[in-house]
This record gives C-alpha cells, structure tokens and sequence, in this order.
C-alpha cells in the first residue's frame, strides 16, 4: 500500500481534482467545488516541487480545510438576514406604512378598508370620515391599525 502512494504523481492530483469538480455538477453546494480545487492546487505544487506522499496528503487535508472553512463563513455572512427587517411572504407586514383613502366611512373599533387588490379587517381608535388618507401603522396577525395621515 506504501508502494502504491509513493507512486502518486501529479497527474493523478490533477485527474482527481477534476473527478471530484465532476461531481460538484450534481449539486453538493459547492463543498467538492473546493475540495476538486484543492486538490488541482496539490497537483500544480506537485508538478514544481517533489513531496512526499505524507507531504501531499497534509497539503490536500490542508487547502480542503481553508478552502470549505472559507466558503462556508462566506455562505454564514451572504445568507445571514435579520428577520426583524425582512418582509417576504408576509403580506400584512408588507402593508406597514401604506397610505389608502377611504371609500366609506369607518367606525372607531373594527371596520373594513381596500387597500391594493384586498379588503382587510382594520382598526382605528378614532372614527374616520370617508375621503380622508389613512396609514397602516401596526399588524397583528391579519388586522391592521390605521389611523389618519398627518
């Protein structure tokens, strides 16, 4: 088996590299990507430089590990959101800080208003004459409190 590593040359750095970029193609998000890099790289330095079996090994685990490491905090850092900020698919959410203007008049507590394509349950602490621009101000679950625009 000692035999058989220290027969490892470039070219098998550079066909296994290109073997496991083969199989970044079915979608592993892109861990082989730097894995099949890694080892290219292996095979570019082996290509200038002699090392020993146990040499290219600790180069290939070596750039593997940066290589994924450094991928991933990129991944972590792109994909992080604050879900405090971020309104997709949350619809009533969306309608925070929307102006409308009143078809009818509104009731103080619960009453119907249009706003976009939708009819939504509304609050309003104040009862509200028809014409007049009102804001959505707050949502909790599907109701939305308005009140007059200032």
């Amino acid at each position: 088996m000692i035999e058989l590593l220290q027969q490892v040359n470039h070219w098998h750095w550079l066909a296994f590299g290109l073997a496991l970029l083969c199989f970044e193609v079915l979608g592993t998000a892109g861990y082989f990507l730097w894995l099949g890099i890694s080892a290219l790289i292996v095979g570019a330095i082996l290509s200038a430089l002699p090392l020993g079996w146990q040499m290219q090994w600790m180069s290939f685990a070596s750039f593997s590990l940066i290589t994924t490491w450094l991928w991933w905090r990129y991944q972590k850092g792109k994909d992080k959101i604050d879900e405090k900020t971020t309104t997709l698919n949350k619809r009533s959410q969306q309608l925070i800080g929307q102006f409308t203007t009143l078809d009818q008049d509104f009731p103080v507590g619960k009453g119907r208003i249009k706003l976009g394509d939708t009819s939504w349950t509304a609050v309003a602490e104040h009862s509200l004459k028809a014409g007049i621009t009102v804001e959505v101000y707050k949502v909790e679950g599907i109701i939305l409190h308005i009140r007059q625009k200032a």
